[in-house]
């Protein structure tokens, strides 16, 4: 099944499409509609992907507790520029060489629940439903000026119970080898600089008209200069292929298509769910996307909360009027489908890269139920729940 999951997933799109095509009065044009979404949803995906494949950080040295949350905060606020699936790839080996003496399970999971997830909540770039909620009329600095707070409480907590966990390791080493870690500071050194004007161009795109394709025409030329520009060396370190660019295309075709039935369905019973309270649509996507890919979840929570904002017996109200009349709604649906992300390594495309490459590189990692009973649920959702009810 693994060798022909392109084939399942464009069976199952096919199915629905031929049904829209043929029984949906205007089936046609929401196929186009959506077909159009996924153009520009694989666009922004596949070309920051590449261009962070662009980037390697070479680092000596070994990293003290501090430098540790600080390279961490960094991560955060990288994942809002190149996506959390970029700032992954990017950092990861960093990372794990940074470490590399005391490199433990705790620090490939803390490195999921920060930059894979939790730090790219601030813009449309930095996690993929975001950008689908930016596609469907959220403005692409709304975020940015709604939830920081809750952003900066989040990463902060997140933070703080990595340095205790990180000081405690810290002092079971000996005290000779943490000497020669704290008077020999780690250097750094950036590859790949080009790639950095490629990244520019792919942020001012999104802001393109939607007309012509022009935004995704001008993504891809990024992506096709940066593959070209990039010395073959830094690929070969970063380790860099299409494999799982193409994984994420077949997936997400299929997805984007069998979510059209269940939006339908949303756009019409949404109110019946009783969908009332920003709380409830924080922990219900955050809930999903814990199991589910957290952009269909992001989708489908919008569209039960444009139907529940709409009067009785009215059709869904636009994500416009939204935003003005229970903005907590889109808040909820937002920061639940990109937190709870992390809260398993499926929750999230970037989780089980990471998990991948520390994998190869010798660190031991927990297993799939190890995640959730050692650290989601005794140390990520405490500190999302208690996120949600202060915030929300």
């Amino acid at each position: 099944m693994e060798k022909n999951y392109h084939l399942a997933s464009l069976a199952l799109a096919a199915t629905v499409a031929a049904w829209y095509l043929g029984k949906v009065a205007g089936g046609g044009g929401e196929l186009l509609h959506t077909l159009g979404e996924y153009c520009s949803f694989i666009a922004l995906v596949g070309s920051l992907f590449v261009v962070a494949g662009g980037i390697h950080l070479r680092v000596k040295g070994e990293a003290t507790p501090l430098a540790n949350i600080v390279f961490l905060a960094i991560g955060a606020v990288v994942a809002n520029l190149i996506g959390t699936t970029g700032a992954s790839m990017v950092l990861i080996r960093p990372w794990i060489r940074m470490n590399k003496i005391r490199m433990s399970a705790y620090h490939v999971v803390f490195f999921i629940f920060i930059v894979s997830n939790v730090g790219g909540a601030l813009t449309p770039i930095g996690d993929p439903p975001l950008f689908l909620g930016y596609l469907r009329g959220v403005p692409f600095f709304w975020l940015l000026d709604h939830v920081v707070e809750q952003w900066l409480f989040t990463v902060g907590a997140l933070l703080a119970v990595f340095y205790a966990f990180d000081r405690w390791s810290y002092r079971l080493m000996p005290g000779k080898i943490r000497s020669e870690v704290e008077t020999h500071r780690e250097s750094w050194r950036f590859d790949g600089g080009v790639n950095v004007l490629f990244l520019f161009a792919i942020i001012g795109a999104v802001f393109l008209p939607e007309k012509f394709f022009l935004r995704e025409a001008v993504m891809i030329a990024a992506a096709v200069g940066s593959w070209f520009a990039t010395a073959k060396v830094v690929h070969e370190e970063n380790h860099f292929s299409f494999g799982p660019i193409k994984e994420v295309a077949w997936l997400f075709l299929g997805i984007f298509v069998t979510m059209m039935p269940a939006l339908d369905y949303l756009a019409l019973h949404g109110r019946e769910f009783g969908f009332t309270r920003s709380l409830q649509y924080y922990f219900a996507s955050g809930a999903l996307s814990s199991v589910l890919d957290n952009a269909p979840t992001y989708v489908n929570f919008l569209q039960l909360a444009q139907a529940t904002a709409a009067a009785p017996g009215a059709a869904p109200v636009s994500v416009a009027s939204v935003l003005a009349s229970h903005p907590l709604f889109i808040i909820g649906v937002s920061l639940g489908s990109v937190f709870f992300g992390a809260m398993t390594y499926i929750g999230n495309g970037p989780n089980f890269m990471v998990k991948a490459i520390a994998h190869d590189a010798g660190v031991h990692c927990p297993s799939f139920f190890g995640y959730i009973l050692k650290f989601s649920l005794p140390v990520l959702l405490p500190i999302l729940g208690l996120s949600g009810w202060l915030f929300l």
